[in-house]
């Protein structure tokens, strides 16, 4: 029995989504909720030409019909070699919106593309437009799939973007199921009020600091699992294409310091192929114990892996059931 099934369900003790983000009415269906006006495209889309060549690509050699993970992969080569650029999220001084930039991307937004662009292509539709792929985004990148406008919406810390997109079944965190695992104790979680000065709207909205703290309090209390770096050899032919890596850090701040995506090489080897901010670019590197091994601050691995687009969660009660589920395993 797996993770998911064997847990039981705990209603009390535990926030859920609405505790960070936008309240949820019962039973409420989270795709259809209404959103605020948004930024414009030229502001929050960047790389069209790249997105029409990737989908007149993909249509050719239907990719729609391979696994979601072997999609993103698809998508992840086509984005090889792409140039590393920070801070892409920070388009405006106070309005955050979904956005996405495939001119540059940096190591998160590489791998949310890729599965946006996965999941995308699964839904029949006779064109796609920029428009679909920021849909995709915002369902991943937010609380509860939502971003209404307000910068704390966003997933800013990896660990609770596995536990997020679990409870909405866009990506299962399989950790606990490789085996191996164990939980992050004592973590302390303020890298983005430390750094405030380097985030766009931090710097320019100083009312939102003390409320960043309040979040990364409640990111501090998730329940973390990941696997120990010495014994991820062990457990990399379970590995699959399109799995999310997040990268585990021995060092206080986060619990994540970087995060990319499995891709099994023509040698067998399973590797990590990420936005990589040492080479300024998209690579496929090293095996994931191999990675894993060159760095000290690098403790182990927390992996994701993708659903089809057919298993997400859209009702508000089983999303926060399933949310709680998660929570209470801690």
């Amino acid at each position: 029995m797996n993770r998911r099934t064997s847990l039981s369900l705990c209603l009390a003790g535990f926030p859920g989504a609405a505790a960070f983000g936008p309240r949820l009415a019962q039973g409420q269906d989270l795709a259809a909720r209404e959103r605020p006006a948004r930024l414009p495209l030229s502001t929050t889309f960047k790389g069209k030409a790249r997105f029409e060549a990737m989908l007149a690509k993909a249509e050719a050699e239907d990719w729609k019909a391979l696994p979601v993970g072997e999609r993103m992969v698809k998508f992840a080569q086509e984005l090889h070699h792409r140039p590393y650029t920070s801070f892409t999220l920070e388009i405006h001084d106070h309005v955050e919106s979904p956005s996405v930039n495939l001119d540059g991307v940096d190591c998160w937004t590489f791998f949310e593309q890729c599965l946006g662009l996965a999941r995308m292509i699964a839904k029949d539709k006779v064109a796609y437009t920029e428009q679909d792929l920021l849909d995709q985004i915002e369902f991943t990148r937010y609380r509860a799939g939502y971003c209404s406008g307000d910068y704390l919406d966003r997933i800013h810390y990896l660990a609770e973007w596995f536990i997020e997109n679990d409870a909405r079944g866009v990506a299962e965190d399989i950790t606990q199921d490789l085996g191996y695992a164990k939980k992050i104790e004592g973590r302390k979680i303020q890298e983005m009020t430390i750094l405030w000065k380097s985030y766009r709207y931090l710097k320019n909205n100083p009312d939102l600091r003390p409320l960043m703290t309040k979040s990364e309090a409640e990111v501090a209390a998730l329940p973390v699992y990941y696997i120990p770096k010495d014994k991820v050899a062990r457990i990399e032919d379970q590995l699959e294409d399109g799995d999310v890596f997040g990268i585990a850090t021995n060092q206080n701040g986060g619990f994540c310091s970087h995060v990319g995506l499995g891709v099994r090489t023509d040698d067998g080897v399973m590797r990590i192929m990420h936005a990589s901010s040492k080479y300024k670019k998209v690579i496929i590197d090293k095996s994931i114990s191999g990675y894993l091994n060159a760095f000290k601050y690098h403790m182990g691995v927390i992996v994701g892996r993708p659903l089809e687009v057919e298993k997400t969660i859209y009702d508000t009660s089983t999303y926060e059931a399933n949310l709680k589920k998660i929570l209470s395993a801690g």
